[in-house]
């Protein structure tokens, strides 16, 4: 039962490490915006890889963009922060039970 605990807590905080890391590059993404920097840079490109599909589909559900600001990237980090606290506070008091 010890391996079972000590390796959910270990999913637990891989998961959260992953959504972490998809909320810097989401924050590199909006300062990016802000700069308009060159778009064959590989960098740049993966950023737009990694966030435009799930910015788009935001975009075409609701339409957040008032006197020129898209707002769909808080409605991203928002939702983001809430699914992360759910995942990994469920996979850890899974991991206590034990």
């Amino acid at each position: 039962m010890i391996v079972l605990r000590e390796f959910l807590l270990a999913v637990a905080g891989v998961v959260d490490l992953v959504f972490s890391v998809y909320v810097l590059i989401l924050v590199a993404r909006v300062l990016l915006t802000w700069v308009n920097p060159a778009p064959h840079n590989p960098i740049i490109r993966f950023i737009q890889l990694v966030t435009d599909p799930v910015l788009y589909r935001i975009q075409r559900l609701v339409p957040l963009q008032f006197a020129g600001i898209d707002f769909s990237p808080m409605v991203l980090l928002l939702a983001l922060s809430f699914v992360q606290r759910l995942i990994v506070e469920v996979l850890r008091s899974f991991a206590h039970s034990f």
